[in-house]
């Protein structure tokens, strides 16, 4: 069952401004996720959209967790997928939110995602 979505579009040329700063870096990607985008500002402007779209499956945007709490990484083949740490993991598991799926598209200027998060079917009493 469909419990949440969400969807984010960010210009690239603002994440490679902000990726300037180690600061920015430190607070919002994780170490393997910098390892895994190796400077490339569309992975990174990607990554950082997942985790805006993820903020909305939760329903909270960035309240109770930071942007690094949601880990954005790509299997062998490329496809994105998310691993939750912190306060994004405490609220998913009150949530119900068992899986999430996500989406990266680019263009030159522009990244696009888009998460939704399913849980287990909820039986109600008639």
């Amino acid at each position: 069952m469909i419990l949440g979505i969400g969807t984010d579009i960010i210009e690239i040329r603002r994440i490679e401004q902000a990726c300037g700063k180690a600061a920015f870096l430190r607070r919002t990607f994780t170490r393997e996720e910098c390892r895994q985008a190796k400077g490339n500002a569309s992975k990174l402007a990607g990554n950082f959209a997942v985790k805006e779209a993820v903020a909305k499956v939760l329903g909270t945007g960035f309240r109770s967790f930071m942007p690094e709490h949601i880990e954005v990484l790509r299997d062998e083949l490329g496809k994105p997928y998310v691993n939750l740490y912190g306060g994004a993991r405490v609220l998913a598991d009150e949530l119900g939110i068992t899986r999430l799926l996500v989406t990266i598209s680019n263009t030159k200027e522009f990244c696009v995602a888009f998460a939704v998060g399913e849980g287990a079917d909820i039986k109600y009493e008639v």
